[in-house]
């Protein structure tokens, strides 16, 4: 295999591999200042499309297009339903992910939009569930032992209905059938019984993808910004200042991670029509953001995060904030490494042209030259034109030597000088 194939190919799972989904199924973000006896909030997102197609038409079809439904709402501890599934939450950290941590409060913020086109209709759910948790510091930091953070609760995921009392009115929010019965009861009805109804009702609160994905595989990223001397120049706020930061990161197709692709599920039934309905979720993506020097340690089969106040003494990143020399001089090496391999192979490609390289045309020692005029007055003009050896140069001869104009002669006495000046055309003496 040519250096070229080898080159092409690399080049193409690189970019591949580089590629970020736009909209995550569950999106996790989470800041904690690791401080043991505080609540902290947790925002998760969840997200998932259904689209049926109907290229076909049909009397479902002929219900669906141009219906538009849309039920939105947030709801929070006051609102019957809410605390029963901050109690689920927390009988599944304690009895699924073994997790000491418990979550105080919960806050829902529900967004689903029924779109009915000529084509397809397209159902797009979103559920935002805000957690307060607390208990997830098991160590604090002190003196040369570093401090423990559980991470174990992360994977959260509640089976079956979840019913919120909203204004009165009971609304489920984690099946998403239960919004089809409400906003399509025809759709409703045709699904029923099928391998489309058990798709329906797959939960859309399930966090275990980023629980699956493990910590150590995670990006990591360190911020000692807070405590450089000229922080406060950039704005930072008071609770950031002061504080070095550790970010793990996951969700971004990597060699590491694996390719991340979307999630979908597929299935057909039959009414007056076969009708497609398909499901989409894109992968999960989850952002931490620990105050201190945080990295990834195993306890009693439980992943958990280490940290300390400030970085171990040598780390790559200095907390002054100034560019290491190894790493500067490591993007050196590579720069040179580089450069020289483009030479090389640039140097090869010439010599491979030049080797290859064939005379076209005419042979320049096959040329001669014939004088053809000379300029005269105070400038010396030699003019000559070139013709193949072994050929008679008066065949090639310059057409510009022989007159294209004919020449007029001019009467004898025109030609005598005249010693009189000339006058208008026309004028006469007086």
């Amino acid at each position: 295999m040519s250096r070229v194939v080898i080159l092409t190919v690399s080049l193409s799972v690189i970019m591949l591999c580089g590629l970020i989904t736009p909209v995550d199924a569950a999106q996790m973000t989470f800041r904690t200042f690791s401080q043991s006896g505080v609540s902290e909030d947790v925002e998760i997102k969840f997200q998932r499309s259904v689209i049926l197609n109907y290229d076909d038409g049909g009397e479902l079809a002929d219900q669906l297009r141009g219906l538009k439904i849309t039920k939105t709402f947030s709801a929070d501890s006051s609102d019957p339903g809410v605390n029963e599934l901050r109690d689920r939450m927390n009988y599944f950290l304690k009895n699924t992910a073994y997790s000491d941590a418990a979550i105080t409060d919960v806050k829902i913020d529900y967004d689903t939009t029924l779109t009915g086109r000529g084509l397809n209709t397209s159902i797009d759910y979103k559920v935002i569930v805000t957690l307060s948790i607390t208990n997830h510091i098991i160590r604090d930091f002190s003196g040369s032992s570093a401090g423990l953070i559980d991470m174990d609760w992360r994977g959260v995921t509640i089976e079956g209905p979840v019913v919120i009392d909203v204004k009165g009115v009971d609304i489920e929010i984690n099946l998403p059938i239960s919004f089809i019965a409400n906003a399509a009861p025809a759709l409703y009805s045709a699904v029923q019984g099928t391998e489309a109804e058990a798709i329906l009702n797959t939960p859309l609160i399930d966090a275990s993808g980023i629980k699956a994905q493990p910590l150590g595989n995670w990006h990591f990223l360190f911020d000692p910004t807070g405590i450089n001397v000229d922080a406060s120049q950039f704005g930072m706020s008071e609770e950031l200042a002061g504080l070095v930061w550790s970010s793990y990161t996951m969700g971004e197709s990597s060699l590491r991670e694996g390719i991340q692709t979307e999630k979908e599920h597929e299935a057909t039934f039959t009414t007056d029509k076969t009708y497609d309905l398909r499901t989409i979720e894109s992968a999960d993506a989850a952002n931490v953001f620990v105050a201190g020097f945080a990295n990834v340690d195993v306890l009693s089969d439980s992943e958990v995060f280490g940290f300390s106040p400030t970085a171990p003494e040598g780390f790559a990143t200095t907390s002054t904030g100034g560019f290491p020399m190894m790493i500067i001089y490591g993007m050196a090496g590579m720069a040179a490494v580089v450069g020289g391999a483009v030479f090389i192979i640039s140097e090869k490609k010439r010599k491979k042209d030049v080797g290859n390289a064939q005379q076209t045309g005419i042979d320049p020692s096959q040329l001669r030259t014939a004088g053809t005029s000379a300029g005269s007055g105070g400038y010396q003009t030699n003019r000559g034109e070139s013709y193949l050896a072994g050929e008679d140069y008066a065949q090639h001869r310059s057409v510009y030597d022989n007159p294209q104009v004919e020449e007029k002669t001019a009467p004898e006495e025109e030609k005598k000088e005249s010693t009189k000046g000339s006058m208008p055309k026309g004028w006469k003496p007086e």
